[in-house]
């Protein structure tokens, strides 16, 4: 799922194509996009757009009125800038927002069609109130963490706690901290919730800056929850860029984290909810075992 890095490119490419420009028309091309059936979809159509703004992982377009063009990407949703005469993409394109400047593809890969529009008259209840890293100081991040408890990695991913963090770059933020993904939130000490405070800022902001630099001024096209450059996401049994000690994961559902256990759990290695109740006593606890 596009995450905050991936979405703030997104907004900065849309701001420089149709900030203040008219929205023509909405093309539907597969109706259960549209999340929403008041206020209609038409009345989007010829209002001009005033702001573009991210609400957690969601890409909100401001337009006159006001009203609130809601487009949440969630796992494969991706957008495509046509210029003008130009093809959309054929079956996975959803929707069009067809603008005096060129159309946006609204599309999304596979079947599950999980990508949403909604067309809404207020924000009231969109935003489910996870703070903004950028925006929190060291205080705030820490009554915020500390609020109740989980393990860092659901925290982090807790829309309600932090706004726009999702898997990827969780592990990638827990992996420059040097903290496991089931250390429990209550549990931490005060420098260790400095050094996660830290390690959020410095991984959102420079992956932010590496995918602000690829896409060059273009609408990002690489965006994916798997980078060339990650410490440990998406690198089960790589090397750790830091100590060499390969990468290890724990799979649960359609999720998976990735974490180094000698930089980050002393060692030891997480039992994986499937497979080390398979394995039972063949589940190495250790780099020692598993060597």
């Amino acid at each position: 799922m596009p995450e905050l890095p991936d979405v703030t490119v997104y907004i900065e490419a849309l701001e420089a194509r149709v900030l203040g420009r008219r929205l023509e028309r909405v093309k539907l091309l597969n109706p259960f996009i549209l999340r929403t059936a008041v206020p209609p979809i038409s009345n989007a159509e010829g209002k001009r757009v005033t702001e573009i703004r991210r609400v957690g992982k969601r890409i909100v377009f401001v337009l006159e009125g006001p009203l609130y063009l809601v487009l949440h990407l969630m796992i494969a949703g991706r957008l495509r800038w046509l210029e003008a005469g130009a093809k959309p993409p054929g079956r996975i394109t959803l929707a069009l927002l067809e603008f005096e400047s060129g159309t946006l593809a609204f599309t999304e890969a596979g079947t599950k069609r999980r990508a949403s529009l909604h067309l809404l008259s207020s924000l009231d209840g969109l935003d489910p109130g996870g703070i903004e890293i950028f925006s929190a100081d060291l205080a705030a991040f820490a009554q915020r963490l500390k609020s109740e408890n989980h393990t860092l990695k659901r925290a982090l991913t807790n829309p309600h706690l932090f706004a726009g963090i999702g898997n990827a770059y969780s592990d990638e933020i827990l992996h420059r901290a040097k903290l496991s993904p089931i250390a429990m939130t209550s549990k931490l000490a005060d420098e260790e919730v400095a050094r996660l405070f830290d390690a959020t800022r410095a991984t959102l902001r420079e992956w932010t800056e590496r995918v602000r630099a690829e896409a060059a001024g273009a609408m990002p096209e690489k965006v994916t929850a798997f980078r060339e450059g990650m410490a440990v996401h998406g690198r089960y049994g790589k090397p750790c860029p830091v100590c060499g000690s390969p990468v290890q994961r724990i799979v649960f559902s359609e999720n998976e984290t990735n974490y180094c256990a000698r930089c980050q759990t002393g060692g030891k290695i997480l039992a994986d909810r499937a497979l080390s109740r398979l394995l039972k006593k063949s589940w190495p606890r250790s780099l020692e075992e598993l060597e």
